[in-house]
């Protein structure tokens, strides 16, 4: 039988974050709520940031560690997302381009809200089964970010919107495809997927989203159960309570994927509230590992979530990993893979919390001044010029490796600088 799988798997957080206590203290907000949330930190998208510098700098450390062959071998380039950069050109030709990579490649870009990642897996998974390219690899890259725009002479911040500024992150996951699958070898054919038209959250306008936040639980929570109950009309024996040693999901914030675990745990199982605490911190806890740190980032969260698993679960043995995917609108999915031994191994050699520990942490007074000039770079800019000194303790030839950051736009065209 034909397998596939990811190969490499690299989280890239920013070059900045902020502490999501101290900016809870100051916009006052209830402590208990807050805490429900579950979340550490938010990475923090500079305004020389963007989702192309993302995706670059997540897959460059899994592209320079191939050989030349192995890098030749890459026959495609998904970027997903929901912070598109152009109505017609896709950011994977950015992508392609800084990392180098040969030009007999299929480049595209799938938005999808944030089942989006699942969307460009899925697409790569069956593009590797396939065998249409014997010996071919995919690079799939999640890459999104979160800006909020202040109105001066207004309220910053509604008080729902400010329960939102917390969990909204910015980041990339990307992930080397292939059928070599050390890292996380997917079980072919087990997919529960489910979807329908719902207007709990949009878009409506490049550079904003509204939405109803009680009707986003409630879609999330009804897709969670539904798309599982399918995976079980596709695999026999299934048991949500045994059947995977860990679980990841798609995590707006902690606190909704406990409520989501809780709530899966009580109709399948028909378990106790004791029995589901102790599940949660075993087989779900790992997985938000990274997500406490870098903060809501659309398509790729799920993916972090899975690499939170990979690193900060115990693997002394193959171990089966449930994974549940939503997207606003809504679609979804519920999908499974194993994870070895040798792939927690292949994962630590990327150091992802080591590089979260080395961003920039914002003070509030320099948060509020990104806030103030989150608009610079709006969807549509003609020409730009980075201010690299926005932020004047911040170096961006910091951060122990090199660094794809946006240097400027001109005549609509972005350019990047390495530092």
């Amino acid at each position: 039988m034909s397998i596939a799988g990811i190969e490499a798997m690299n989280v890239y957080g920013g070059a900045a974050y902020l502490d999501v206590a101290e900016l809870a203290a100051h916009r006052q907000l209830d402590n208990q709520r807050f805490e429900n949330l579950l979340m550490k930190e938010k990475t923090v998208a500079l305004p020389y940031e963007d989702p192309v510098s993302f995706a670059v700098n997540a897959a460059k450390p899994i592209i320079d560690a191939l050989s030349e062959d192995e890098k030749n071998s890459i026959e495609m380039v998904i970027t997903c997302t929901e912070s598109g950069i152009d109505f017609g050109k896709s950011m994977s030709t950015y992508v392609h381009d800084h990392l180098g990579l040969k030009r007999n490649c299929r480049l595209f870009e799938l938005k999808n809200a944030c089942y989006s990642a699942t969307a460009g897996y899925q697409n790569a998974i069956n593009f590797i089964l396939s065998g249409t390219s014997p010996g071919a690899k995919a690079l799939v890259i999640a890459t999104d970010i979160s800006r909020f725009i202040v109105v001066d002479g207004g309220d910053a911040l509604s008080q729902d919107w400010s329960f939102a500024e917390p969990s909204s992150g910015a980041g990339a996951v990307a992930m080397l495809v292939g059928d070599s699958p050390v890292v996380f070898q997917t079980d072919v054919g087990a997919n529960g997927y489910y979807g329908y038209e719902v207007m709990d959250t949009c878009r409506p306008v490049p550079d904003s989203e509204a939405g109803d936040s009680d009707l986003s639980l409630m879609s999330y929570l009804d897709c969670c159960e539904q798309s599982f109950k399918e995976y079980c009309k596709r695999v026999d024996g299934v048991d949500y309570q045994n059947t995977f040693h860990y679980l990841t999901f798609h995590t707006p914030f902690g606190g909704m994927i406990k409520g989501a675990h809780r709530t899966m745990m009580r109709k399948t199982v028909k378990a106790r509230p004791p029995v589901i605490e102790a599940d949660f911190e075993q087989r779900v806890a790992p997985g938000l590992s990274y997500c406490r740190r870098v903060g809501n980032i659309m398509g790729g969260t799920v993916f972090l979530s899975l690499a939170g698993t990979i690193d900060a679960g115990n693997f002394d043995a193959p171990k089966r990993i449930g994974c549940f995917s939503y997207g606003s609108g809504c679609c979804s999915e519920f999908y499974s893979g194993v994870v070895t031994p040798a792939g927690q191994q292949r994962q630590h050699g990327f150091n992802i919390e080591d590089r979260l520990d080395r961003r920039y942490r914002l003070s509030m007074d320099e948060y509020e001044t990104l806030l103030r000039g989150s608009g610079a770079v709006k969807f549509g800019t003609r020409n730009l010029e980075s201010d690299f000194s926005i932020i004047p303790g911040l170096d961006p030839s910091q951060g122990g490796e090199k660094r794809l950051f946006l240097e400027g736009i001109q005549e609509f065209h972005r350019e990047y600088r390495w530092f």
